[in-house]
């Protein structure tokens, strides 16, 4: 880089966002429409060093852009849509939401040992053993009064 462009480069740093957004619009030809100053500042640098150095050439810019019109792959992927899980027509209306479907297991590892409850519409299944809530499926593993809820892990935000 030569000393002169150096010296510009300098002096813009001492420049206020207004300052810089003129030197944009000056430069470009557009208005400036970030107020973000190291965007601003480093769009302006660049732009001044290319003038002053000499930018890309009319073959390198003419190359690019063919390269860029036959180019068939995307820099970024395209936005999905987060759609909320189909809910099958056999769950209740007054179903909690916190409790899979009926049909469906919970999970649980605890003191080492994998537990399996399965949901059913009016009911809990563990060993064989039907239980009116989790709350009661809990008791049963441990022994002692616990939330069924906090016990499986259910409802909380991961």
């Amino acid at each position: 880089m030569s000393p002169d462009t150096k010296i510009k480069l300098a002096e813009l740093s001492e420049l206020s966002i207004g300052q810089l957004a003129a030197k944009y619009e000056k430069l470009f030809g557009e208005k400036c429409r970030s107020r973000n100053r190291r965007y601003v500042y480093r769009r302006v640098a660049w732009k001044m060093q290319a003038d002053d150095e000499g930018g890309l050439s009319e073959r390198a810019i003419l190359r690019a852009t063919v390269i860029a019109g036959e180019s068939l792959l995307r820099v970024t992927p395209p936005n999905t849509r987060k759609s909320r899980k189909e809910v099958p027509a056999s769950i209740p209306a007054n179903w909690d939401i916190r409790i899979p479907p009926p049909g469906q297991v919970i999970e649980r590892h605890y003191k080492g040992k994998l537990l399996i409850v399965m949901v059913m519409t009016d009911c809990f299944e563990f060993e064989g053993e039907r239980y009116k809530s989790l709350t009661a499926v809990a008791r049963a593993i441990t022994g002692s009064h616990c939330n069924g809820f906090h016990f499986f892990q259910l409802g909380q935000s991961k």
